[in-house]
């Protein structure tokens, strides 16, 4: 009996070291001395992919390459707000080094779920409306980041170059996104000011849009302002399959959109507005810098985009003077 125990004794021991050196090794292989970071993107389009891949090759410039000193772990929540929760959560649980969030709503979703996990955002228009700083110039908390903003006197402007007699003029935005509220809020007050009717049409997913739109359209609007809106920028294809029909033009606050549906815009560059957050990522990993000391950043440039086919068939002239700014 004594043999039997000395060997059961033994081989538990031999089953205990086995099982901690594997741990240690589990715990090698998965954290590898890289730090961890979270990617919470609202949802798929060519705005928030550019920016996302922005960030991802501004960190690799700083050294901090994926899979190497890093390890990212992207997430897209699909335009779902209980995506959104679930992810944030699941970063919280996870003890990220520092998160990346594409749009306002995936911000907010972060900065409500943790207070000490560095968050870095981009492709937000107005930090202090949506709650997410103390303020751009002082953030205060873990929320930093980079801003959307475009200058909507110059879009407004934009719009009346190429549509002269505008009188009545559409708007169509989300309205669970606070930052398009704030872009439609300042459209308006300028188009009151030039003397112009604005009618608003809100969705509230994709499946809304057509609808919206052509209730844009049997109240004869001339034009349709869009605002850097996620939900109309993931299927502007829809909007436009109404407007192009009733021969209205559709004036988007994002070059994206108008690609694949509008006329022309002003628009920040989204790839480099995401590089832009990623540098700020790479001084917080070094621990240069803390997200509560670093103020919002902003592009000073905007690109106007010309959608040549869309205009042609839509029998709008571009005049020569805007031609010469499309780069």
């Amino acid at each position: 009996m004594n043999w039997k125990k000395s060997l059961v004794i033994a081989l538990s021991a031999i089953t205990v070291m086995a099982a901690v050196a594997g741990c240690s090794s589990d715990k090698a292989a998965d954290d590898n001395g890289q730090k961890k970071i979270g990617v919470i993107q609202l949802v798929e389009h060519p705005a928030l992919d550019a920016a996302n891949k922005g960030f991802v090759e501004a960190l690799a410039s700083k050294g901090y390459k994926d899979g190497d000193k890093i390890k990212i772990d992207q997430q897209n929540a699909q335009a779902d707000q209980s995506n959104l929760n679930s992810i944030s959560q699941r970063f919280v649980s996870d003890k990220k080094d520092l998160v990346l969030a594409i749009a306002t709503p995936a911000a907010q979703s972060m900065a409500n779920a943790t207070k000490d996990i560095p968050v870095v955002g981009t492709a937000i228009t107005n930090y202090e409306i949506a709650k997410l700083v103390q303020s751009d110039a002082h953030p205060g908390a873990n929320v930093t980041g980079t801003s959307d903003a475009t200058p909507a006197e110059q879009q407004l402007d934009l719009i009346l170059k190429l549509v002269p007699n505008l009188r009545t003029m559409g708007v169509i935005y989300s309205s669970s996104e606070v930052n398009s509220q704030i872009q439609v809020d300042e459209i308006k007050k300028l188009a009151a000011a030039k003397g112009i009717t604005v009618v608003e049409s809100t969705v509230s997913n994709v499946n809304d849009i057509q609808q919206a739109a052509q209730n844009l359209v049997n109240q004869n609007v001339q034009a349709v302002y869009t605002p850097t809106d996620n939900v109309l920028a993931s299927a502007m294809a829809n909007l436009a399959s109404i407007t192009d029909n009733a021969k209205i033009p559709v004036f988007p606050a994002d070059e994206g959109m108008a690609k694949t549906g509008g006329v022309a815009s002003y628009s920040v560059d989204y790839y480099k507005l995401g590089y832009q957050a990623g540098l700020m990522a790479a001084k917080i990993l070094a621990g240069e810098a803390k997200p509560a000391d670093m103020a919002i950043e902003h592009q000073k440039d905007f690109k106007l985009y010309i959608n040549d086919e869309r205009a042609q068939k839509l029998g709008i002239t571009i005049p020569e003077e805007l031609r010469k700014q499309v780069k």
